[in-house]
C-alpha cells in the first residue's frame, strides 16, 4: 500500500545542484557554435543574477546564488577547453560533494537544428569531446545533460572532419543568432523548471518543443 506514496516522493526527482556549459575560453572562440554551453550559463546567470568571476580552484568561470524558493545553485564555465572539461567539473563536484546525478551539462550538438533542445537523464557522449572528458573524469554517465542543436554544415560531416571542426569552431550568422537568443530564453525556462519540479519534467515539456526559423514563435 506504500508503494503509490513511495513512487511520488521528492527525493526521487532529479534537482539539478551545479550547471556546467561547455567551450573554449579565449576571445576567437566567443559565441561560436561550439560555446553556446557558455552562452547558456552566461543567460542563466544574467536571469538569476548570479555574478560569475574566475575561480582557479575549479579552474573555471564560477558563480553561485539562491533561486527565489531557496535553492542553492552553481554555475561553472570550464577553462580547461573542451577536451578537459571533466578536469574543472570534477574539481568543483569534490569541492561541494556533489553527486553526477545533481550536475547538469549544457553543450551543443550537431544532430540537432537550430531551434531545439534535448534534455536527457544519461547518455553516452555521442562523439562531444567535453562530453568523453565529462564522463571518464565523473566516472558514469548517470547524469543529466540538455544539448542545443546548433545544426551540421551543408557538405556531410562524416565525409569530411575538416568542414565539421570550421563548422563548429565557427561563429553563427546574423538570422541564426537572434534564433540563438530566442533558443537560449528557453533554455533558461527549461532549466528553472528542473529546478523545481525535476529534470524529467522538463524533459517532457520542454524536449518537443521548436524555435521556428520563419517565424520565431514557439510552439507546443
Amino acid at each position: 500500500m506504500n508503494n503509490p506514496q513511495k513512487s511520488e516522493t521528492p527525493a526521487e526527482l532529479v534537482i539539478p545542484q551545479l550547471i556546467v556549459g561547455l567551450g573554449n575560453p579565449e576571445p576567437k572562440y566567443d559565441r561560436t557554435r561550439h560555446n553556446i554551453g557558455f552562452n547558456a550559463v552566461d543567460a542563466l546567470a544574467k536571469s538569476w543574477q548570479i555574478s560569475l568571476s574566475e575561480n582557479r580552484k575549479f579552474q573555471g568561470i564560477f558563480g553561485e546564488g539562491n533561486r527565489p524558493r531557496g535553492q542553492k545553485i552553481r554555475l561553472l564555465k570550464p577553462l580547461t577547453y573542451m577536451n578537459l572539461s571533466g578536469q574543472a567539473i570534477r574539481a568543483a563536484t569534490d569541492w561541494y560533494k556533489i553527486p553526477p546525478e545533481s550536475v547538469l551539462i549544457v553543450y551543443d550538438d550537431m544532430d540537432l537544428p537550430i531551434g531545439k533542445l534535448r534534455m536527457r537523464l544519461a547518455g553516452s557522449a555521442g562523439g562531444h569531446n567535453g562530453m568523453k572528458s565529462t564522463i571518464s573524469h565523473l566516472g558514469t554517465d548517470k547524469f543529466p545533460r540538455l544539448r542545443i542543436g546548433i545544426g551540421k554544415p551543408q557538405n556531410d560531416p562524416a565525409k569530411n572532419e575538416k568542414d565539421t571542426i570550421s563548422f563548429v569552431l565557427g561563429k553563427f550568422s546574423s538570422e541564426e543568432s537572434q534564433l540563438v537568443e530566442k533558443v537560449l530564453k528557453l533554455v533558461v525556462e527549461a532549466v528553472e523548471l528542473s529546478l523545481h519540479q525535476g529534470v524529467e519534467k522538463a524533459m517532457s515539456l520542454y524536449n518537443s518543443r521548436t524555435i521556428a526559423e520563419t517565424n520565431a514563435e514557439t510552439k507546443r
